[in-house]
């Protein structure tokens, strides 16, 4: 009897083994294969002559190569001009802002870091991309790709275990697409609107937009105001950070302009188009709005986004709406438009996940607020236009708190900006947020220089427009507050609730952030009434809302299980 229970254990142990090895294998397997396909072969270049360019500086913070240049300005904001054939123009663009493509990754994968702590998720999130982009590189024009090598030459040599510098430029193109798709984060949740004819006091065309995107403070600090005059298509500007040559805002010399705007999304299976790839196409090669529809139209994407573009030939603005599997227009029958995350057109504005998307989110009431400022601002100019995108108050002015997503100023955007098409003006915010002076650019003037002059300045300082005078307000010192509170109470660190509470006392999420902190250490009690408070407030999502609701239940369980 012992000698069969014996021979049964080792058949079992032999069985388990047998599993334990098939998994192993299946796991080996999987990973040489997540491994081969996450490769990504950079493009030939037929004339690599370019590397050997060197960079002259004219002083600390400025450079140049050919007629090529690169500064800081005393705005704060870097300007950079670039032109040439693709892998020159990357090579140019990565020699010349080398340590902020460096630092941009730097603060990157630091954020990156914060939200994903683990070293195996890190690589495992590395394989995943690289599966996920797997056929990435087949839906970017090769110009695109041929720049983007270029470029990836300056890149930092501290990341190989992400991935070749060629290959995590190409997939951070792609970060806004995988994060949009696959987590819902909605990290690009933009508010955008233009004016013209009547709507607009001297009738032309103005476009105002907030970049609403937040990686982290770091990431907001080294924004570059980038022209390019490219061997094919258009001259253009856009707004950017290191490292990304995609364009979420930006203007041709024909008075053409792009911005994107996320929208809600299903997960996809696998990449196609990055949207700021789309935008960048739109914006080098369109100069109208049918133009840009035909452009849009050829590529595939993975994500549903609205391009908000304006034409100074058609002196309107229309919407075009995108999805993995469709496509919308929407141009209005009155002279102004608003472009919020939800969709506007016939088609997909009829989507059940659209309408959720309306429902739901902060999205609807953010446009409500939008067209009311409209309204009650009377004809458009530049002015009216910043102080629009500055505002920080509910639908008939209601304080529902600093940082709310229902607002059109979250104090999160990464720019915002200002155009005039048929001027070739264009304004880009500067630090904080959209608080800063609006600094002014004049294509005219910029696409006219010959090299760059380090005694003068390449921005239009008579037309700037001032900081907001909220900067100096109590309000402001106490959001700035709010903020260092926050991020102290989020590190793990020990904070006055009550402190918190008086920094930003209209704000639902400060009660959610008391409410979560004094649940965990168990003062049920005390974080039933910050719940209870938050819910008298005015709450941005549903989502957010069934979190807070959720917790007052636990709540209520807990303090009753107590008694």
């Amino acid at each position: 009897m012992e000698k069969k229970k014996r021979s049964g254990w080792r058949k079992l142990g032999r069985v388990l083994l047998y599993i334990f090895g098939s998994f192993l294998l299946l796991f080996i397997a999987l990973a040489i294969y997540l491994v081969s396909v996450s490769r990504m072969d950079p493009p030939v270049i037929a004339d690599p002559q370019a590397l050997q360019l060197q960079r002259k500086a004219l002083d600390s913070t400025a450079y140049t190569i050919g007629n090529n240049w690169f500064r800081k300005s005393n705005s704060g904001l870097y300007e950079m001009y670039v032109e040439g054939a693709p892998f020159e123009r990357g090579v140019i663009n990565g020699k010349l802002s080398g340590e902020l493509i460096r630092r941009q990754e730097d603060n990157f994968v630091a954020q990156l870091r914060k939200m994903v702590p683990s070293t195996f998720y890190i690589h495992f999130l590395k394989y995943f991309i690289g599966w996920f982009n797997r056929d990435l590189a087949e839906h970017v024009p090769e110009e695109f790709k041929e720049e983007i090598y270029g470029e990836s030459f300056s890149a930092s040599t501290h990341y190989d275990y992400i991935g070749t510098n060629y290959a995590r430029l190409m997939n951070y193109h792609a970060a806004h697409d995988i994060g949009h798709a696959l987590q819902g984060m909605m990290l690009v949740g933009c508010t955008s609107f233009g004016t013209w004819n009547d709507h607009s006091a001297d009738s032309n065309l103005i476009i105002g937009r907030n970049f609403d995107f937040y990686m982290g403070d770091k990431f907001a600090e080294d924004k570059m105001v980038v022209f390019y005059r490219p061997e094919q298509g258009h001259n253009f500007m856009f707004v950017t950070w290191g490292g990304f040559t995609g364009v979420v805002s930006g203007m041709n010399d024909k008075g053409l302009t792009v911005t994107i705007n996320a929208a809600k999304t299903s997960v996809p299976t696998a990449a196609a188009t990055p949207v700021s790839l789309v935008a960048r196409e739109i914006l080098q090669y369109a100069e109208n709005v049918q133009e840009a529809w035909d452009i849009a139209k050829k590529r595939k994407m993975f994500v549903s986004e609205s391009f908000l573009v304006g034409s100074a030939a058609d002196n309107k603005a229309v919407v075009i709406e995108k999805t993995p599997e469709g496509m919308d227009m929407y141009s209005p029958d009155q002279n102004f438009i608003t472009c919020t995350n939800h969709f506007q057109g016939d088609s997909l504005g009829s989507l059940a996940s659209n309408k959720l998307q309306i429902r739901e989110s902060a999205s609807e009431y953010r446009y409500e607020r939008l067209t009311e400022l409209m309204k009650e601002s009377g004809p458009n100019t530049v002015q009216k236009t910043v102080d629009i995108l500055r505002d920080r108050k509910g639908l008939h002015g209601a304080n529902i708190g600093m940082g709310n997503e229902k607002a059109i100023n979250q104090f999160i955007a990464h720019h915002a900006i200002v155009f005039e098409p048929k001027k070739k003006m264009v304004w880009v915010s500067t630090a904080p947020w959209q608080l800063g002076q609006f600094v002014a650019y004049d294509l005219n003037k910029i696409f006219s220089m010959h090299g760059l002059d380090s005694d003068h300045e390449v921005y239009d300082s008579a037309q700037n427009i001032a900081a907001d005078t909220f900067l100096l307000s109590k309000d402001f010192a106490a959001f700035q507050t709010y903020r260092k509170l926050k991020e102290e109470l989020l590190n793990g660190e020990t904070i006055d609730i009550k402190a918190l509470v008086a920094s930003n006392p209209e704000y639902y999420h400060t009660y959610v952030l008391a409410g979560d902190a004094t649940f965990k250490r168990h003062d049920f009690a005390e974080a039933k009434q910050y719940y209870e408070t938050a819910l008298t407030k005015v709450i941005a999502t549903k989502g957010e809302e069934d979190h807070i609701r959720k917790q007052l239940a636990l709540c209520n369980s807990k303090i009753q299980a107590n008694h």
